[in-house]
């Protein structure tokens, strides 16, 4: 036994900073010596040194006993805070939505599913009319610009679009001209035209006004002039067309150019409230026993009295048209409806 205490001090003395003297070794242990009392004040301090680790142990359990507690009450504190914002804001939004309605008045048609909800109104105003529809997104697939028959350089009406695709819901999209290709009829769409996250032609800034609005994959309303490709894209487009010009930009009324100010004409308006739901507005024109049409200074005053805080003037004239449920509801003012390039539609 006394062998084995001198062996284990010998072991552990570097180990625990033990200040043991060691007098000899030999291959005989008998001659290994280690004075009584520098082995009964090192035994001590040994088992004062285990002590302060215990009591250290015990401070240390207790520490991250309380850090665990008061984390667990603050993880509570911030759970009931997000539960409070998130009913502030749920009310914020109803209160919004009835301010909404109570502007447009009473929905004349409406469709709700799991993807989108639609609320389409009457627009009846001194000298012109047509029909407004307001859309939340809850799946932003819902929501496509779709070429005419999937192709590029046809034409066919939102109509024909519409039951293409099984669309509720289309209004025609951005502007187009039409030229000669190998001694054929081809319709170019104007500006850029994005489908499924994708530019389908190259990039294309002429003319130097001309926008892009549309959605980004998230399904939030974008819309703006690029010149560069690469602003375009940074805005993460999905879905979306181009014409000209910009009514409303950031909740701010844009200039309009006097070629466009004073004309009355059938227009074909997209668009975004403030609480991101979307807004598509036909204006009918062109007869005056139904609907004269109407400038895009006052449409722009209406929109502004609309609340809306984003706002395009997308292709209108003979390709304003507004389709529900299979249906035409507006008055195109060629007398049937136009056949076009792009429409955006809204699946069920």
């Amino acid at each position: 036994m006394r062998l084995f205490n001198k062996l284990l001090l010998f072991t552990l003395a570097p180990l625990l900073g033990l200040g043991i003297t060691v007098y000899a070794f030999a291959s005989d242990t008998t001659d290994l010596l280690l004075p009584v009392e520098t082995t009964g004040s090192s035994v001590t301090a040994l088992c004062n040194h285990f002590n302060s680790i215990y009591e250290s142990m015990g401070y240390i359990a207790n520490t991250a006993e309380t850090l665990e507690t008061q984390y667990k009450q603050q993880e509570d504190t911030l759970g009931q805070l997000n539960e409070e914002v998130a009913e502030q804001k749920q009310l914020s939004d109803e209160i919004y939505e009835q301010r909404i309605l109570a502007m447009l008045g009473p929905p004349i048609k409406e469709h709700k599913s799991s993807r989108v909800e639609m609320k389409v109104f009457q627009l009846d105003e001194l000298g012109y009319r047509g029909y407004i529809a307001k859309v939340k997104l809850f799946d932003p697939t819902a929501l496509k610009v779709v070429l005419a028959e999937d192709t590029l350089g046809k034409k066919e009406t939102t109509l024909e679009a519409v039951k293409r695709t099984g669309a509720i819901f289309g209004i025609n999209g951005g502007g187009f001209y039409t030229e000669m290709r190998d001694g054929e009829s081809y319709a170019v769409h104007m500006g850029n035209v994005i489908i499924n996250g994708k530019l389908i032609t190259p990039f294309n800034p002429y003319p130097e006004n001309i926008f892009f609005a549309g959605i980004n994959s998230r399904g939030k309303f974008i819309g703006g002039i690029f010149y560069e490709l690469p602003e375009l894209m940074a805005q993460d487009p999905w879905q979306g067309v181009s014409f000209l010009p910009v009514l409303i930009k950031g909740g701010m009324s844009r200039p309009i150019d006097s070629e466009w100010k004073l004309t009355k004409h059938p227009r074909t308006i997209v668009g975004e409230y403030a609480n991101g739901d979307l807004i598509f507005i036909v204006v009918d024109g062109r007869q005056s026993d139904w609907s004269s049409g109407v400038t895009l200074e006052r449409l722009l005053d209406k929109l502004v009295e609309l609340g809306v805080k984003e706002g395009y003037n997308l292709d209108g004239g003979g390709s304003t048209t507004f389709v529900y449920d299979g249906k035409i509801l507006n008055r195109p003012s060629d007398g049937k409806a136009r056949p076009v390039v792009t429409n955006f539609i809204i699946m069920p």
